[in-house]
């Protein structure tokens, strides 16, 4: 499989679940602390749902494609090859 379409797959994966994981946090502290907060027509757990799944989502998206891109693994071989021993990129 290509490193880079392991890329373009893994990135929105993770982004979902955090988005996921957003949503069910937002839903929560809505539900039991924000229940007058609207946002497009909805109120409470729902509204405050959106707003994590949105955050969560994004966040997921940003530190997953960071780390992916960090890892040498992704890299082509030929850079890896090129590359000295005491360098940090």
């Amino acid at each position: 499989m290509p490193k880079k379409f392991l890329l373009y797959l893994l990135v929105p994966l993770i982004g979902f679940i955090f988005g996921f994981i957003g949503m069910l946090i937002g839903a929560l502290i809505g539900g039991n602390y924000f229940t007058e907060f609207q946002l497009m027509g909805l109120r409470g757990y729902e509204a405050t749902g959106q707003v994590g799944f949105i955050l969560g989502g994004a966040a997921g998206l940003a530190l997953s494609y960071r780390w992916l891109m960090s890892r040498k693994t992704l890299e082509p071989k030929a850079t890896q090859k090129t590359r000295k021993k005491g360098s940090k990129k």
